[in-house]
């Protein structure tokens, strides 16, 4: 049996490293859309608006949008063709509710255009999603039943197309930001320093998906290294 089930497991250190970088990237995102939320835009227009002339522009009419409760939970569902803009997008005239929109924009657009990562995206998200919620109980069973390698290493696989998919959705989000960046500017959207103001917003953004990354790697990274070697070791 491994003596880390019954003392200090070292290899807890890889999990709070991705504990502590999720957590600065998410203040840091959290911080920086409060401080530009309240830098009105020139246009006036509001996230909602400013969105619906990016999809038109684009030639896209088939995309809907509709208002969604809570903070910053917006995003574009492919599979409807629906945009969905947040409390603190769909309404607001500021200059980072209008980037945060514009980005999502940006994945539609990615949608229209079969963005290869993006359709990559699509096509591992199922696995990935049903990696994620059976992974763990895999490998606790595993371990239950007398260190099952067979139960512990399909838990670890299935973990891994969790962070496969964290890993791929990195330069979707990366593009989908610079897509934005550059329709604000041509679109006329937004103005001179505004145009700064939505990288720096959409830079904060680009880190959440950064950190939840190497944390998911991170996790893999333990695994392996607390099971990976346990055939060689008998």
């Amino acid at each position: 049996m491994y003596p880390y089930y019954y003392a200090f497991d070292p290899t807890y250190i890889l999990i709070i490293i991705g504990v502590v970088l999720t957590l600065l990237a998410s203040a840091v995102v959290n911080t920086t859309f409060r401080k530009y939320s309240r830098v009105r835009s020139l246009s006036g227009m509001t996230g909602a608006q400013a969105a619906q002339k990016i999809l038109n522009s684009a030639g896209i009419y088939d995309v809907s949008i509709q208002h969604i409760s809570g903070n910053l939970t917006d995003h574009y569902d492919p599979r409807g063709k629906v945009l969905r803009l947040s409390d603190a997008v769909y309404d607001v005239t500021s200059v980072a509710a209008i980037g945060v929109a514009a980005h999502e924009c940006g994945h539609a657009i990615q949608h229209q255009n079969s963005y290869i990562p993006l359709r990559l995206r699509t096509a591992i998200f199922p696995i990935a999603n049903f990696g994620s919620k059976i992974a763990w109980p895999l490998i606790v069973a595993g371990i239950i039943l007398s260190m099952s390698q067979t139960l512990i290493y399909a838990g670890i696989l299935l973990f891994s197309f969790a962070v496969l998919f964290q890993i791929v959705t990195l330069p979707v989000e990366f593009n989908a930001s610079r897509r934005a960046v550059k329709i604000l500017d041509e679109s006329g959207i937004l103005y001179g320093d505004e145009v700064n103001i939505t990288k720096k917003v959409l830079g904060a953004a680009a880190l959440t998906y950064v950190a939840g990354a190497a944390a998911a790697i991170l996790q893999l990274l333990r695994l392996l290294i607390l099971f990976g070697g346990r055939d060689r070791d008998r």
